[in-house]
């Protein structure tokens, strides 16, 4: 059973990983196929000026695809995002059927051109940092996201920010 349980870990921590590769390179049709028909992709922050949760964006599996489909044809600025995340725990369920896992990520930006000036085309800056909160299916075909909750500690957002995290 220990053999299995670190197997399951090592599935859900290269799922985690594979998914930053899809969305640093846009493939986002690959990064959804890693998904379970149930998945739920929500981006929050919280806001103590408000007291509350703010969501930046969130909806099902066909509402991502949508919205994923329709990237390219939006006027943004194209310097590339570069994650850097870290598995910090995956914990399995006691029937072996569903796990969670919590990463810390980061996200850098190298800009393609100047935005003021203070940055320089080519010059890499901290976009946004925060973590993911992620839920796994496991069954005979492997492991499935289920539910990803980017959970922002950069709250205010820049171009770009409309893609997936």
């Amino acid at each position: 059973m220990a053999e299995n349980h670190a197997s399951i870990v090592e599935q859900v921590k290269g799922l985690i990983y594979q998914s930053c590769l899809y969305l640093d390179d846009h493939q986002w049709s690959d990064w959804l196929d890693l998904s379970a028909d149930d998945y739920h992709y929500a981006v929050r922050a919280y806001s103590p000026e408000i007291s509350a949760d703010m969501e930046y964006m969130g909806g099902g599996l066909e509402y991502m695809r949508s919205l994923t489909q329709m990237l390219p044809k939006h006027n943004t600025d194209n310097s590339p995002l570069k994650r850097h995340c870290t598995v910090y725990k995956v914990d399995i369920a006691d029937d072996g059927k569903s796990a969670s896992a919590v990463s810390s990520f980061v996200v850098f930006q190298t800009m393609l051109d100047g935005i003021n000036s203070h940055v320089d085309a080519g010059e890499s800056r901290l976009f946004m940092i925060g973590r993911y909160n992620d839920k796994f299916e496991i069954n005979g075909d492997g492991v499935k996201f289920t539910d990803r909750e980017v959970r922002l500690e950069t709250r205010r957002l820049d171009k770009g920010s409309h893609w997936p995290i």
